[in-house]
C-alpha cells in the first residue's frame, strides 16, 4: 500500500491496503480534519487495526500541540503514555494528572527535553517526581507560562527558587498544598517573577503568612487571581496590602483564613473583586432565612 503523495509519503505492504479512508491525503485531510477530532483513547484502539493505521496514528501523535492524559482515561499505564508521546516534539500544553500514582523523573524528563516550546504543564498530584524534574522543566522550557504543582509535597523552597530564576514568562502558578513552602520561598518568587504573575494559588499551606502576601502585593501589579484558602497565618494586614498595591485583582479566595476580618475585605468588595467569603450581614440573613420562623420577616426586610 502507498499512501497518496504529499509532503510526507508512507509505504505500506499492499496486502494490508485499507481501501477508502486511507486513500485520502494524510497531511491535507486525515490528520487535520479527521484524526484531530478523535479522542486519544480511540487512537490507541485505532492503531491496532493495521500497520497502515498505526503509521497514520504515529504521524498524528508526532504533530500534537496539546496532550491531556485525562482524554485517555482516569488511569493511564506507563507503557501507553510512553508510546503516545515517544515522537511528540512540538507540544505546547501537557497535562499528566492521571499519571500521578507512578509518574517519575525518568518518565517525564525525556518528554520535557523533546518539547522545549511547552507553555502549559499540569502535574497536579504527581508525588513521585522530584526537584530534578522541576529543574529540567525550568531549564529546558523557557516559554513556560502556566504550571500546576498542586499537591506535590516534594516542592520545596530550593525547587521554587530554580523555577523563579529560569522561567521569565511565568504567568500562572498553582502551588496548592505544597506544604514545604514557607514565606521566604514565596517572597523570592514575588521578587523574581512578580511583574508577570497573573494567577497564583497558595491554598492549604499553613506556613504562608502576611509576609509572603505583602511581598506579592508589592511586586505583582498584574495579579488577577489569588487563592489563599486555608492559609491560617494570613491576616488582615496582608489583605489590606493587596487592596493597596494590586489594582488588577479580580478574585480572592480567603475561606478558612480566620484572621482575615471584614474591614480589610470591604475595600476590595467596593472595587468588585470576587471574594469567596460573604459579608457578615449577608451571612446573618442567610442563617435567618434557614430558620422557617424568621424567613418571612427577613424577606419583608429585603
Amino acid at each position: 500500500y502507498r499512501a497518496p503523495e504529499g509532503p510526507t509519503e508512507r509505504r505500506i505492504s499492499g496486502s494490508e491496503a485499507e481501501p477508502g479512508l486511507l486513500d485520502l491525503p494524510w497531511e491535507d485531510v486525515l490528520l487535520p480534519h479527521v484524526l484531530s477530532l478523535v479522542p486519544l483513547r480511540q487512537l490507541l484502539r485505532l492503531q491496532r487495526v493495521s500497520r497502515a493505521f498505526r503509521a497514520l496514528v504515529q504521524l498524528h501523535l508526532a504533530g500534537l500541540r496539546r496532550f491531556d492524559a485525562a482524554q485517555v482515561g482516569p488511569q493511564i499505564p506507563r507503557a501507553a503514555l510512553a508510546w503516545l508521546l515517544r515522537d511528540a516534539e512540538g507540544l505546547q500544553e501537557l497535562a499528566l494528572a492521571p499519571c500521578h500514582e507512578w509518574l517519575s523523573d525518568e518518565d517525564l524528563v525525556p518528554v520535557l527535553a523533546r518539547n522545549p516550546q511547552l507553555r502549559s504543564v499540569a502535574l497536579a498530584g504527581c508525588g513521585q517526581l522530584s526537584r530534578r524534574a522541576l529543574g529540567a522543566l525550568a531549564e529546558g522550557c523557557p516559554r513556560l507560562q502556566r504550571l500546576s504543582l498542586a499537591h506535590c509535597d516534594w516542592v520545596d523552597g530550593l525547587a521554587l527558587r530554580g523555577l523563579a530564576d529560569r522561567c521569565p514568562a511565568l504567568e500562572e502558578l498553582d502551588l496548592t498544598a505544597c506544604r514545604q513552602l514557607k514565606d521566604e520561598a514565596i517572597v523570592y518568587l514575588a521578587q523574581r517573577r512578580g511583574a508577570g504573575l497573573r494567577s497564583l494559588s497558595l491554598a492549604v499551606n499553613a506556613n504562608v503568612g502576611d509576609t509572603a502576601v505583602q511581598e506579592l502585593a508589592r511586586n505583582c501589579p498584574e495579579l488577577e487571581h489569588l487563592d489563599l484558602t486555608g492559609c491560617l497565618r494570613v491576616g488582615s494586614d496582608g489583605v489590606r496590602t493587596l487592596a493597596e498595591y494590586c489594582p488588577a485583582l479580580r478574585s480572592l479566595r480567603v475561606r478558612h483564613c480566620h484572621h482575615v476580618a471584614e474591614p480589610s475585605l470591604s475595600r476590595l468588595r467596593k472595587r468588585g473583586v470576587d471574594i469567596d467569603v460573604e459579608p457578615p450581614l449577608h451571612q446573618a440573613l442567610v442563617l435567618l432565612q434557614d430558620m422557617a420562623g424568621f424567613a418571612p420577616f427577613v424577606n419583608l426586610q429585603v
